[in-house]
């Protein structure tokens, strides 16, 4: 008599109806904003600190980095923004995080999803612009606004992944600009960035669709930001009037927008992008 025979010990693969090892399946992920996790590049300041804000004020918790820049104290914006979204009673974690780096990315959003509890929505809003006339562009202008602006995206869009696919839910949104399709004068290397963030939104949409992850971009025209003091005052004018609604966006116009492409309101579209500056382009 064998031993299987004796102690009535049959391998687990003879048994059957009863699978070895069952595969984990994704938990069903409740509608609206809380409790969920977003987080936002670039959220220390300007457009970035709105969506963060708009976010923790629809009641998610929120992850933003940043990265200090020549001229500005970033780090203290970025203080001042995390306290901010605590005292509006929302779980938020800040982090120093190079998107251009691949390993720290990947760091940010595994500590994200430890700290935070999970990980639903992904905004790329970090961007850099040194602009400049074409034939004077210099190779470090064109790669430092190359590498921050798609390559940036891409390495989150890429850590994210992952986690949304195992979890067969997501939502990823991109900053894109008006000057993707309708650049002016002296914006190349920004207008080829932008560009290449609408394509790597429309290639992403496809490749992580049957995961149910919805993947958009919005396209701002000139927002009401720190940036808008760098600009000359007649090219700020000049864009007013082009404006069919004789203004230019504040902050929270293109924040509110993003939230609506990671609600469910929109969870049947993706792969597209969405303009938002007040019909400039319909001149």
């Amino acid at each position: 008599m064998s031993f299987s025979e004796k102690y009535n010990t049959s391998p687990a693969w003879e048994h059957t109806g009863e699978a070895a090892l069952e595969e984990p399946q994704p938990q069903p992920i409740a509608e609206g904003y809380r409790g969920k996790v977003a987080i936002v590049t670039g959220g220390a300041t300007g457009l970035g600190r709105s969506i963060a804000m708009e976010l923790g004020r629809r009641g998610a918790k929120v992850a933003f980095c940043f990265v200090d820049l020549p001229g500005r104290d970033v780090t203290e914006q970025a203080l001042l923004t995390e306290t901010s979204l605590s005292g509006m009673g929302v779980d938020v974690y800040a982090c120093r995080c190079d998107v251009r780096d691949r390993l720290a990315v990947e760091h940010f959003v595994n500590e994200t999803i430890a700290r935070l509890g999970g990980l639903h929505y992904l905004v790329n809003n970090a961007g850099i612009a040194v602009d400049g006339a074409l034939w004077r562009l210099t190779e470090r202008a064109w790669s430092d606004v190359l590498d921050t602006n798609v390559t940036g995206a891409f390495n989150c869009i890429r850590a994210v992944a992952p986690h949304f696919r195992v979890q067969r839910y997501g939502k990823i949104v991109s900053v894109s600009a008006h000057t993707a399709g309708r650049p002016g004068f002296g914006v190349a290397n920004y207008a080829a960035s932008k560009a290449a963030v609408e394509g790597l939104t429309r290639a992403a949409a496809v490749d992580l669709g049957s995961a149910n992850v919805n993947v958009n971009a919005v396209a701002p025209g000139f927002i009401r930001t720190e940036r808008m003091e760098f600009l000359p005052t007649d090219v700020v004018e000049r864009s007013q009037k082009k404006s069919v609604l004789g203004r230019l966006a504040d902050p929270e116009d293109i924040a509110r927008v993003i939230a609506f492409l990671c609600s469910e309101e929109a969870r049947h579209i993706t792969g597209q992008t969405l303009v938002v500056d007040g019909g400039m382009s319909l001149g």
